[in-house]
């Protein structure tokens, strides 16, 4: 059996989350897009990154490594959930204001087919469906370069807008 390793390096998120309370959701978001703002820590150990972001839009690019692979040799559904989430609460997360936040309640994710290293790099859409006053329905696509589908969700989310 042959054997590999990554290192996998992050920052203290704790003042990336504070600095997530001053901002809007869309002013945080845009700075881990164009790099004045850390990637969150899970963006490193699973390959992918915030790269597009506008009012109820997020956008995550994701390159599936070996490392992500279930046993049966595809990748892990786990890393198409959290790809999923990432993009759908980010397009919730859009639209909340200074000293706000927000979570997840729920997550439906369909896979459609299995993402292999042959797949290359995916790119995750997700866009808001609905926005209420304290819940957020938003959708989430991983598609490959070719604009083909591979798994699909929905999320939604709890916003905690200041008084």
């Amino acid at each position: 059996m042959t054997e590999a390793s990554k290192m996998i390096t992050w920052h203290d998120p704790m003042p990336t989350a504070k600095l997530a309370s001053e901002l809007s959701g869309l002013e945080f978001l845009s700075g881990i897009v164009d790099g004045t703002i850390p990637q969150p820590p899970i963006t490193a150990p699973l390959d992918f990154a915030l790269v597009e972001v506008a009012e109820g839009f997020a956008v995550f690019e994701g390159n599936p490594a070996a490392h992500h692979y279930n046993p049966i040799g595809t990748i892990h559904g786990g890393w198409f959930c959290t790809i999923i989430d990432s993009a759908a609460s980010c397009a919730a997360h859009t639209l909340v204001k200074p000293g706000g936040g927000d979570t997840t309640l729920e997550l439906k994710v369909n896979f459609v087919r299995a993402i292999t290293l042959e797949t290359g790099v995916v790119r995750c859409e997700g866009r808001v469906i609905h926005a209420g006053r304290s819940v957020v329905t938003s959708d989430a696509k991983i598609l490959d370069k070719n604009g083909k589908l591979y798994g699909h969700g929905t999320a939604t989310c709890m916003m905690f807008q200041p008084k």
